[in-house]
């Protein structure tokens, strides 16, 4: 259904730094490094960073966030101690999410400008 989705950001160097670390163990890379804007993914840029004067407001109560697929287990899990090593906050540790699914493994971290991502396998 989508193409790619674009956030913006307060700092792109530090966002760069973040989602390249949070991000490798999923398989993503940035693959697009401008002074401005940043773009991730495994063959094509699916995830567009842009550097902005005013980023929209992260709002934890907002159930806004954005799920990235994972291979298996260990990448969720790695995932989860990248994204906390490179400055993000815990928002979930990895772990069964019965209530969405029995194979439904996930974690849940709040990158520097304060949206919630999460790194999902279900096997």
């Amino acid at each position: 259904m989508f193409d790619h989705v674009s956030l913006g950001v307060s700092d792109i160097k530090r966002s760069g730094r973040f989602y390249d670390a949070a991000l490798a163990p999923l398989g993503f890379s940035r693959l697009s490094d401008g002074e401005s804007s940043l773009g991730y993914g495994a063959e094509v840029v699916a995830l567009w960073l842009g550097a902005t004067k005013k980023p929209v407001k992260a709002d934890l109560e907002s159930g806004l966030h954005f799920c990235f697929v994972a291979k298996d287990r260990k990448a969720v899990d790695a995932f989860h101690a990248a994204a906390l090593k490179a400055g993000g906050k815990d928002n979930g540790k990895p772990g069964l999410r019965t209530d969405y699914g029995p194979t439904y493994y996930a974690a849940f971290a709040i990158d520097p400008d304060g949206y919630r991502i999460e790194a999902y396998c279900g096997k």
